[in-house]
């Protein structure tokens, strides 16, 4: 039952992460066209300030995910009902709050881009439109996805998302083509995603029937505060960087608001990539917190190896792909864009790499909270977040975009080796050589695959089916380095997930 939940898990997540892509790169392309760099990134520098707000959960979605395990796997709905009535209490206070948090952003945030042209009242309304759909996400609806990804359900979270994501972007298309301003376009985004937590309610009600005046269980975020470290790492993980450049575009002549815009096109792709691996582990943590629950230790040891070498894997072929292909790609993407510098090769190496080392620690990172361990890993959760912001400040001005990258890249670096230490000594009790080692093959199959395409006859990019023409060789090559080192190091780790993939496969046919 575990590995069927996780393969549907897995499937609706890479179908999400590809509508999400896909529709990604359509939606800011056609914001620039039509309203500018400036603009575009304005919108993404008013998405991002508002989900500052999620420093305010403090981590209480994971810790609550942990928290719901052990009563999933006994199918105790008094249990679960309390649980959920006390973190629908904890996130219907941070809604209430993100309310006055998106009036005070309403009323600073026009003065930090007024050097840009944008009057006070265009600029203030448009943070009150991107914010209704965040209010009823925390007050109607984040409880109920929390239930749902813990009892290993998150393809119902993801065919939803995938639904509101395709009709958000073809409203938006049609209101742009109807040369509507950029206020109705958010307001048409701000209804679209304001519907989604009211069906997430509707959807829990009919299948768990929690019971509405339960005893909140207080007990099942007591480790909010240690989850608070992990959730802050992550926050800065995914808004540093642009918090930084908005900040420094009103401050410095350095950097300007429509570097953010070229910003968030490179964070697009690599995000877009990042969001497909994390596809693959998708459920995954609910399955490895089933096992901790039921105590199956070996179980949980044989399929972590299994997950670690796939994730190694995977991360290497396709971030290895775009550090050579981003470049042409961003080139072809932005043609005819001039308001704005959009080549920048070193920020997007630097970007992509990051990415990478962060895709790298998902295994590591699934395990360890799956376990319920906040308080023993919080620390390096804190020192991630200090090194990527007084980094981040140091090298914005000198380095600029490049600054931002290599601040996170150093961040990401130092987390993820925590992370991997601290589950080979107290979870997995293995040797840490082993993470090492993977490490170290991967970066030769990574240094193998550049220099063959180096010597790869590269042709004059002029549009997308060109650019496809010269991805599909870098991927087989990148695809054949990686998985014949790794196939070499790893022979049975290769024969473990041809097992887990053969027996999948053997189980849907019989059910078809």
């Amino acid at each position: 039952m575990r590995s069927k939940k996780a393969l549907r898990n897995m499937l609706s997540s890479l179908a999400l992460q590809f509508v999400s892509m896909v529709c990604g790169l359509i939606l800011p392309r056609l914001l620039i066209r039509t309203f500018g760099s400036s603009v575009n990134g304005m919108v993404a520098s008013i998405t991002q300030f508002l989900g500052y707000i999620v420093l305010f959960e403090a981590g209480v979605g994971g810790v609550v995910r942990a928290a719901l395990y052990k009563p999933l796997a006994d199918s105790d709905m008094p249990r679960i009902s309390s649980i959920l009535r006390a973190s629908d209490r904890f996130f219907r206070r941070v809604a209430w709050i993100f309310v006055g948090y998106a009036a005070a952003v309403a009323c600073i945030y026009p003065f930090i881009v007024r050097g840009d042209g944008f009057a006070y009242l265009f600029t203030l309304s448009l943070v009150v439109i991107i914010a209704v759909s965040t209010f009823f996400q925390y007050y109607f609806g984040m409880s109920r996805q929390v239930l749902l990804q813990a009892d290993q359900k998150r393809y119902v979270t993801s065919d939803l998302q995938i639904v509101t994501i395709l009709l958000n972007t073809a409203l938006c298309v049609v209101l742009i083509r109807l040369h509507a301003s950029i206020h109705v376009v958010k307001l048409g985004t701000a209804a679209v995603y304001a519907l989604r937590p009211l069906l997430l309610r509707w959807i829990v009600r009919r299948q768990y029937a929690p019971d509405a005046h339960a005893a909140p269980d207080a007990s099942a975020i007591a480790q909010r505060w240690d989850g608070f470290g992990h959730h802050t790492a992550y926050f800065l993980h995914t808004n540093t960087d642009v918090f930084v450049l908005t900040l420094f575009s009103a401050w410095s002549r350095a950097v300007q608001i429509a570097d953010v815009s070229v910003y968030t096109v490179y964070y697009s792709v690599v995000a877009g990539i990042e969001k497909i691996v994390s596809a693959f582990s998708s459920g995954i943590e609910a399955a490895f917190g089933n096992m901790i629950a039921r105590e199956e230790t070996e179980t949980l040891r044989r399929n972590f190896c299994v997950y670690e070498f796939f994730s190694f894997t995977l991360v290497t072929v396709l971030f290895t792909c775009a550090g050579i292909l981003l470049q042409p790609f961003i080139a072809v993407y932005t043609r005819g864009v001039t308001d704005a510098q959009y080549l920048r090769p070193m920020f997007g190496v630097l970007l992509a790499a990051a990415e990478a080392v962060y895709c790298i620690r998902i295994p590591y990172n699934n395990v360890t909270l799956a376990a319920g361990h906040y308080r023993q890993t919080r620390n390096g959760a804190f020192l991630e977040a200090g090194i990527n912001v007084v980094l981040s400040v140091a090298l914005v001005i000198p380095l600029g975009l490049s600054g931002v990258a290599l601040a996170t890249l150093v961040a990401m670096t130092v987390r993820t080796v925590q992370y991997a230490l601290y589950l080979s000594r107290h979870i997995l009790r293995r040797p840490f050589a082993v993470f090492l080692g993977r490490c170290a093959v991967n970066l030769a199959a990574c240094g193998l695959s550049v220099l063959s395409c180096v010597l790869l006859p590269r042709p004059e990019i002029a549009d997308y089916l060109r650019w496809a023409l010269y991805a599909v060789p870098v991927f087989l090559i990148c695809g054949v380095w990686t998985l014949l080192l790794n196939s070499l190091f790893y022979r049975e780790d290769l024969r473990n997930l041809w097992t887990v993939f053969r027996h999948s496969i053997q189980k849907r046919r019989i059910r078809s």
